[in-house]
C-alpha cells in the first residue's frame, strides 16, 4: 500500500462518529444472563412464536400498516414529544441547531474548531486554559459529551433516563494520532506501540464498560488501538496476541457486566479485516439465542452490503450463534470510492428499509437471500431518518417483529426523531431509545466535537429542522406560560 493511502487512513480514521442503534421490546422472556434481561425479544405476554422464520418475503417496509407517524385521537390535545426535555436542553439545542443550520456562521466556528483540536498553543488547549474549558463544557460539551469523569457521566445518564430514555451507548474520546513516522512503521508488533498504543486503549474502554450500566452499549473502534490494528485490518490478519488478548478482556468484562458492544464501521479499505474480527468474536461470546453481547455494523450506503449480511447470517445459521446487527447508512462518503455507494440517496434509504425489515422480522427476502431457519439475531437502528424510524416501528406495533431492536441517535442531534419515540413509548409496545454519547476531557472530546461540526455542515437541511423543531418548542411553552396554548 503506497505511504500516502497509509498517512490519508490515518488521518482518516476516527474522523466519523460511531453510528448507533435502538431497541424496542415487549419483555416476556426470562433469559438466563445479566445481558440477555436487557435483550428482550417482541413477543406479546403469553404468546409463544417460532423466531426461526424460513419463507421468504419480499414486501417493504413501507407496506406494513401503520408506517407514518400516526395521527393522536380527536378527542385527546397533540402531544408534543420535545415537551420531555427540560428548557435548558431545548434552548442549548436551538443555539447549536441555528448555529449549524447558518451558511455565515458554520465555517467561522469550523474554523475555530480546527484551531483548537489541532493547536499546539496552551492557550487554545482547553486542558490548560480554564477560560476556555468553561466556556466549551457549557455549550458544544455540553450538547455532545456524557462527563470527564464516572460522577459526571452517571449524572448525564440519570438525566437521560429521567427524560424517559432507555440507555445510553457509550464511547471513548481519545483517539490515536500517528505522526508520519509512525505511519511508516505500521505492523512492528514493539514494546512501545503495545504500551503507548493498545494499553491505553484498552483501559480506556474496559473504564468505558464500566461506566455502563447493565443494557447500556459501549461503541468499540478497532483502530483506536493503533497502528498495530491498523496494520492487521488493513492486510485482513488475524489480531495479534496482544490486540487479540485485549479485545477479549473487553469482551469479558462486558459480558460479565450485561452490557453490549458495537464494533464500529470504518473506512472501505479496513471493513472486510473488521467483519473477520467481528464474527470471530461473534462466534465466541453470542452463544446465547436470546441476546447479542457483539454487534457488528452494516453500512447500508454500499452496494455490497445486502451480499454482506446474508453471508454473515449464513454463517451464524451454520456456526449456531446468534448474529448482532447494528444497521446505518454510512459515514466514509469523502473518503471511500465513489463506485462502491448506491447511486442516489433513494437506493441507499430503500437498502436500509429493506434490511432492517428483514432482520426485524426474520425472514428471508429478495433482497436479504437465504435457505433453511432464519438464525437468531438481535437488531440495532443507528439513524436519524425519521421515516425509517416509524417504518420500524410499525412492524414492531402490529407484531410482526421477532429480533430484539434498540434505536440509537447522537447526543444533541435528532432530539425530534428521539423524543418522537420515547413519548411512543407509552403505548402498549415501548420502544427502547437510546442515545450516543463520548465522555473524557474537554480536550479528549474537542476532536469530537469537530466532527459534530463538520457533520452538521454536510446535512444543513436536516439541523434545519432540528432548529424549527426547537423553535416551535419554545414558543410552545412562551404561549403555555401565558395561557395562550391549550396544552
Amino acid at each position: 500500500m503506497p505511504s500516502a493511502s497509509l498517512r490519508q487512513l490515518a488521518i482518516v480514521v476516527a474522523r466519523q462518529p460511531s453510528q448507533l442503534f435502538l431497541s424496542t421490546f415487549e419483555p416476556s422472556l426470562v433469559h438466563t444472563s445479566s445481558a440477555c434481561r436487557h435483550s428482550l425479544v417482541l413477543f406479546a405476554p403469553g404468546q409463544r412464536r417460532d423466531i426461526h422464520l424460513s419463507g421468504k418475503n419480499s414486501s417493504s417496509l413501507a407496506e406494513y400498516p401503520g408506517s407514518g407517524r400516526p395521527s393522536p385521537p380527536c378527542d385527546e390535545p397533540e402531544r408534543t414529544p420535545l415537551s420531555v426535555l427540560p428548557l435548558a436542553m431545548v434552548l442549548r439545542s436551538l443555539g447549536t441547531n441555528a448555529l449549524s443550520s447558518s451558511r455565515l456562521l458554520l465555517p467561522i466556528s469550523l474554523r475555530v474548531m480546527l484551531a483548537l483540536a489541532h493547536s499546539s498553543n496552551p492557550l487554545l488547549s482547553p486542558d490548560k486554559n480554564p477560560l476556555l474549558r468553561f466556556l466549551l463544557k457549557k455549550s458544544f460539551y455540553a450538547q455532545f459529551c456524557a462527563g470527564e469523569n464516572a460522577a459526571e457521566v452517571r449524572q448525564t445518564v440519570a438525566r437521560l433516563k429521567n427524560i424517559g430514555f432507555t440507555g445510553v451507548i457509550l464511547g471513548y474520546a481519545r483517539e490515536v494520532v500517528l505522526s508520519d513516522e509512525q505511519v511508516d512503521g505500521l505492523g512492528k508488533d514493539t514494546s512501545d506501540v503495545v504500551e503507548n498504543e493498545v494499553e491505553p486503549w484498552t483501559r480506556g474502554t474496559l473504564e468505558t464498560v464500566n461506566l455502563a450500566a447493565v443494557g447500556d452499549f459501549v461503541a468499540l473502534k478497532f483502530t483506536g488501538a493503533g497502528r498495530l490494528a491498523l496494520h492487521q485490518l488493513r492486510h485482513r490478519l488475524p489480531p495479534s496476541r496482544c490486540l487479540g488478548e485485549a479485545i477479549d478482556s473487553i469482551c469479558q468484562r462486558a459480558r460479565e457486566r450485561g452490557v453490549r458492544l458495537l464494533f464500529d464501521a470504518e473506512q472501505d479499505m479496513l471493513q472486510s479485516g473488521i467483519d473477520d474480527w467481528t464474527m470471530a468474536f461473534a462466534r465466541k461470546y453470542n452463544t446465547d439465542p436470546a441476546c447479542a453481547t457483539i454487534y457488528g455494523t452494516y453500512q447500508a450506503y454500499k452496494k455490497c452490503m445486502p451480499e454482506v449480511l446474508s453471508r454473515h447470517l449464513a454463517e451464524a445459521q451454520r456456526g449456531g450463534f446468534t448474529l448482532g446487527v447494528k444497521l446505518v447508512r454510512g459515514a466514509y462518503l469523502a473518503s471511500d470510492h465513489r463506485e462502491i455507494f448506491h447511486d442516489t440517496k433513494a437506493e441507499t434509504d430503500a437498502c436500509y428499509d429493506a434490511l432492517a425489515a428483514a432482520v426485524l422480522t426474520r425472514r428471508w427476502t429478495d433482497t436479504v437471500r437465504g435457505e433453511g431457519p432464519f438464525p437468531p439475531a438481535h437488531l440495532v437502528l443507528a439513524t436519524h431518518n425519521a421515516d425509517s424510524v416509524r417504518q420500524a416501528r410499525a412492524i414492531c406495533v402490529s407484531g410482526q417483529a421477532r429480533s430484539g431492536v434498540a434505536f440509537a441517535q447522537l447526543q444533541g442531534m435528532a432530539d425530534e426523531v428521539s423524543c418522537e419515540l420515547v413519548d411512543d413509548s407509552r403505548g402498549s409496545a415501548p420502544a427502547s431509545v437510546y442515545k450516543y454519547m463520548v465522555w473524557g476531557t474537554t480536550g479528549e472530546c474537542i476532536k469530537y466535537l469537530l466532527r459534530r461540526a463538520q457533520e452538521n455542515r454536510d446535512a444543513v437541511e436536516r439541523t434545519r429542522s432540528g432548529r424549527d423543531a426547537m423553535w416551535a418548542e419554545v414558543v410552545r411553552r412562551i404561549k403555555k406560560g401565558f395561557g395562550l396554548a391549550s396544552r
